[in-house]
Formats: C-alpha cells, structure tokens, sequence
C-alpha cells in the first residue's frame, strides 16, 4: 500500500528523522543540525564502482550523494558534500528519478542512496516513484548508522541491502571526532533494526551481487585500534558473527587534524591487522577486507562533473 507523498513530509515540520531530533521546522530557515531543508539537495547522481564487489559488480551502482550529513566527521573524505555550506543541487523527487532511469541501463541494475539518514522521507518517494516507472532494481541504504529506528521501519520492503557504518564503540570518541551523542547506542539500536528486516544471511544472485541483506562497514582509523577491536566485539555481543561485516583501511587525512595528530596519516599495516584478528578470534568469517594501499584508491572529488575516476 502506497501513502500520498504529503504525508511523508510530515516529519519535516518538527524535524525528528535522525537521532539529533533538532524538533526545527525544515521548511524554514535556519535549519537543524544537518542543514537539510524540506526541499532535496543532491551533490551527484553518478555511476559508482569502489563499493564492495557484492554491492557494485563490474559497472558499478547509480549512487544517489545527498548533500550535507547528520554528524561532522574532522576526517570526513567526502567532506566537500557532507558540510552545511555545500554546493548542491536542489533537485526534485521526479528529477531525482529521471537521472536514476537515465543511468541505469550502464548500472548493474541498483540504486544506492548515500548519507540518507536526514532525507528519509525523500528516498520513500523515491523507491516509490522509480518502481512506479516499471522499474525494480536492487535499492541499497548507504548510510553512517546515525538512523532512527523509527524511520528505518518505513523503508521496510522498499530497501532491498543495508550498508550502515558502525564507526565508533567510544560514545566520548564520537562526540570529539564527529560531534554526535550517544552514538554507540544509537548505531546498534539503527542496525539492530536493520538486522531485525534482514536477519543475517546475504543473499546474492548468479553473479555474487547482494539481492538481499545487511553488511556492516567499519572504518579502521589510525591511532584508535582497541575502539575497532571493542565495535566487532559490539556487534559479537548484540547482533550475529553470522553478519557480513566490511573491514575499511583505506583513512586518509583530507586535509591537516590539528586536534588529533594520529589522523593526519595513513592507517599502518600492524593497527589494520591487529582488527583482522580480532575479526577471525570473535567468530567473524563472512565480509571484506581491504589491501594496504587502499589509502590512494578512494579520494572522490565532487567538484567536478564525475567524482570518481573509471
């Protein structure tokens, strides 16, 4: 059963849609912690290649980059989009999905919407309006585990993977770094719903792309070794080692971290390895690891017309 897209909006007025719940009414000036407003602003629509391989295959994912971002990473790479002052395009939900139906016959047939948590309410239109078209691919919710439960059980039947960060097991750690509260809690609460839609199993087509599931990624930073070590645990502890979980090392500094010097260079091969570890010791068999020179294969550029090099 389809709602009348007005009433998606609603959590626009009293804005509540991520753990922030600011309560600001988005329609209006200023805006809330995100810097969204009601209307839709995009950053890029473009053709992706650099997700996991069960994500993006060999042509790679139409992702969907909304602009701006409910928590403030001091490292964040693609921080070009992610601030409240970044140039975007206001974009309508039918512009939206005019642009996903152009590039997906180049696709692997799958959508990825990336830092959705405070347009949620946009992405159910649009799974709505593209699957109006005739059109079903694999929809997939990209996102950095800041989500409210609450909202996540409305994408219920219309997001086919979830691939949520669990970045951080430190709440202290969270705040300094990406100026959020209670983030720990608020990630597994996010996840642990995802996994409640999922359960544990990937399900993958003929051709080993996800149709179907949930993989948990985790950003290795460097200098922070012991919190990645306790967010495997985490997840051990309170969701399934059953998961598949996608180890990153690919940090890199974007720019100088005066505040925290262990961020201001690449991850070493010891502190990676140390988490692979703890990976296998917990239980872990099932996801992704990534080489050590991954750290010069990931810097998109979004001031461009196509952010990623192919």
């Amino acid at each position: 059963m389809f709602l009348r897209m007005a009433d998606f909006r609603t959590p626009y007025i009293s804005c509540r849609v991520c753990p922030h719940e600011c309560g600001i009414d988005r329609r209006r000036r200023p805006s809330g912690f995100c810097g969204g407003k009601d209307t839709c602003r995009v950053a890029a629509i473009c053709r992706h290649a650099g997700e996991e391989p069960a994500v993006s295959g060999e042509k790679g994912v139409c992702n969907v980059f909304f602009a701006h971002c409910n928590m403030r990473c001091v490292y964040c790479q693609n921080h070009e989009i992610s601030r409240p002052y970044a140039a975007a395009r206001e974009m309508s939900v039918a512009e939206i999905a005019a642009e996903i139906l152009r590039l997906l016959p180049s696709c692997e047939n799958r959508v990825g919407f990336v830092s959705p948590s405070h347009y949620v309410p946009h992405v159910i239109e649009i799974v709505d309006r593209v699957r109006e078209a005739g059109v079903n691919p694999v929809f997939i919710y990209n996102s950095n585990g800041y989500d409210r439960p609450e909202m996540l059980r409305l994408l219920e039947g219309r997001i086919d993977v979830y691939l949520p960060d669990f970045k951080y097991s430190d709440a202290v750690l969270a705040q300094q770094l990406s100026g959020v509260n209670h983030y720990p809690q608020a990630a597994l609460k996010a996840i642990g719903e995802m996994y409640r839609q999922k359960g544990a199993p990937l399900w993958l087509d003929e051709n080993g792309l996800a149709e179907s599931g949930l993989i948990i990624r985790h950003l290795v930073l460097p200098g922070w070794v012991e919190q990645s070590v306790n967010v495997l645990r985490t997840i051990a502890e309170e969701l399934s080692v059953k998961l598949h979980l996608s180890l990153m090392s690919q940090y890199y500094p974007p720019f100088e971290i005066p505040a925290f010097p262990s961020l201001n260079r690449s991850l070493r091969a010891d502190e990676y390895d140390k988490v692979l570890e703890s990976f296998f010791e917990l239980g872990f068999s099932e996801g992704w690891m990534q080489s050590p020179d991954s750290t010069h294969c990931h810097h998109p550029h979004f001031t461009g017309d196509e952010p990623f090099e192919w």
